[in-house]
């Protein structure tokens, strides 16, 4: 018997085991609909059932693939999310770049200890932020007390400033001169803060020590490797591949959900968050990256020393975070690798064991308008990735 033909001998098996529950069990029963949904399924809908347009998630271990999708991925149509479509990684993007520079240490052609004026010279500067004081572990540890340029690149949150505003094109220099408008949040290595301009500048150095651009760099050393051929950094090309969801905000509470799959090219175009990609190849490279298969044991070591993740920033409780690598403990014990990536209309979350051998992307296609509907939802993304992960493990001990 061929594969196929044993596939589609236990694909019938299941269909006639739940045909027979149907005829066994009362008009209007639930058991058969809770036989057959898994957990996974469960806590997409739940997720669904919390207002989120639309719920993709893929979960890879070492027995099996498995993929569930939850609401539609097209207000429109109704159409659900396409099986593992393109999507926007966000700050994912942030993880990406972080192993790049890494194996720039790892070469010897940069130190984590350089400061940033070494190798931009007087581009940090003004209102008190100098990167003569602040060093390239910093920036990717989010510890620099550098001030984020996002807010200055959003002048109108709403659907009207969306639309107006989604078409402009910054430079990385500018982005960081819009940082340097405000004084710093604190002295460089006092504490931990998330900005995106380190982020800018880490990919402005890239370009500095390898006369490429941070794209180039993350295609040649990470893309091409693993074979990630669903993956791009785009630059300024605003639209997704298809097959893709549409991704939805809604701008005010209890407001209409607008359309922002066209990406918002102000914060969306730079090595702090511009990727794109699929569930599949991002669980790919994130198991690669802690599976050793990307930085030599030294650098990955650098890049899993974790600081506390300050309260507030919408991580789960005890979260830490390395060099743009995060750490989130699981309910199960232990915990999990991975990053979260966000933007007009999107989350992706994903997480790997430490062992590399379990992953999981869970991607949601809308955001709401206001912060106790935010924080819930994205209370269930955390939970569905927990529950994955915790769920695997029990599976693999039995």
């Amino acid at each position: 018997m061929s594969i196929t033909q044993r596939r589609m001998t236990r694909r019938t098996a299941a269909v006639l085991s739940v045909a027979l529950l149907t005829a066994l069990l009362p008009a209007g029963s639930t058991a058969v609909a809770a036989a057959r949904t898994s957990p996974l399924q469960r806590d997409a809908d739940a997720l669904r059932d919390a207002g989120v347009t639309g719920v993709s998630v893929r979960l890879e271990t070492p027995r099996q693939v498995r993929t569930v999708r939850s609401g539609v991925g097209d207000l429109g149509t109704g159409q659900p999310p396409p099986a593992d479509g393109y999507v926007r990684i966000g700050s994912n993007t942030k993880t990406f770049v972080a192993t790049v520079l890494l194996q720039l240490v790892g070469e010897g052609r940069l130190s984590l200890s350089d400061t940033v004026d070494e190798w931009l010279p007087g581009v940090v500067r003004g209102h008190g932020n100098d990167g003569r004081r602040i060093t390239l572990r910093q920036l990717l540890q989010h510890t620099s007390g550098l001030p984020d340029y996002v807010n200055d690149v959003v002048p109108d949150h709403s659907a009207a400033g969306y639309r107006h505003h989604r078409w402009t094109v910054h430079t990385s220099e500018q982005r960081v001169a819009f940082a340097m408008k405000h004084p710093p949040s604190f002295h460089p290595g006092a504490r931990w803060e998330y900005s995106n301009t380190n982020y800018v500048l880490a990919g402005m150095v890239i370009k500095a020590a390898t006369g490429h651009s941070w794209e180039r760099e993350v295609r040649d050393r990470i893309l091409r490797p693993l074979r990630l051929t669903h993956t791009l950094a785009p630059r300024n090309r605003p639209f997704l591949p298809r097959p893709h969801a549409r991704n939805y905000q809604q701008f005010e509470p209890n407001g209409p959900m607008t359309d922002t799959t066209v990406a918002y090219l102000p914060f969306d175009g730079d090595a702090d968050g511009s990727m794109i990609s699929t569930t599949a190849d991002t669980n790919r490279f994130f198991a690669a990256l802690v599976r050793g298969r990307l930085l030599a044991p030294a650098q990955l070591t650098e890049m899993q020393r974790t600081v506390e993740v300050a309260e507030g920033h919408g991580s789960p409780p005890g979260s830490r975070y390395g060099l743009g690598l995060a750490w989130t403990p699981l309910s199960c014990g232990g915990g999990y690798w991975g990053h979260s990536g966000t933007g007009f209309g999107y989350v992706v979350w994903p997480g790997v064991t430490p062992d590399g051998r379990t992953a999981v992307t869970v991607s949601v296609h809308s955001l709401p308008g206001d912060q106790d509907t935010t924080l819930r939802q994205l209370r269930g993304v955390t939970g569905l990735v927990d529950h994955a992960l915790c769920g695997a493990r029990d599976a693999g001990s039995r």
